[in-house]
């Protein structure tokens, strides 16, 4: 079967500030800069693109800003890329987030305080860090 369990998975978002998302998601969470494309102010039609993922994993954010066609992030507080941890979040790790852009909330679901940390992004999107694994078999 051409889809199946190893197919790589972009996740794509609007993006009011790439140069912010990067801080947040490469210097703040560690993901590597996979793909980008700067877009200029002057070209319609053309959009800015910050692909970020780990080299080794099945999937990445495509965080995308055209400067001519704005299109607003409309995050809600279930919006949510989840990563399970499998262990405790390091402090520092959350204090990095918050120092490039993230802020720490609380989410509407008790699971998601009980069981691990939710930081939004800079356009307001959910980051949980999950103190559990998760397997799919």
């Amino acid at each position: 079967m051409p889809v199946g369990g190893r197919s790589h998975i972009r996740i794509a978002r609007p993006s009011r500030d790439l140069a912010a998302a990067e801080r947040f998601w490469v210097e703040g969470l560690g993901l590597d800069v996979v793909w980008r494309h700067d877009a200029r102010d002057d070209a319609p039609g053309e959009h800015g693109l910050l692909m970020v993922g780990w080299p080794d994993a099945d999937w990445h954010l495509e965080l995308v800003h055209e400067p001519s066609a704005l299109v607003e992030p409309r995050p809600t507080e279930e919006d949510l890329l989840v990563i399970y941890a499998d262990e405790e979040v390091p402090q520092d790790l959350v204090e990095r987030l918050e120092a490039h852009g993230g802020k720490r909330v609380q989410s509407p679901n008790p699971y998601w305080n009980e069981w691990g940390v939710t930081i939004e992004d800079p356009d307001g999107y959910r980051l949980v860090l999950c103190i559990r694994g998760w397997s799919n078999s």
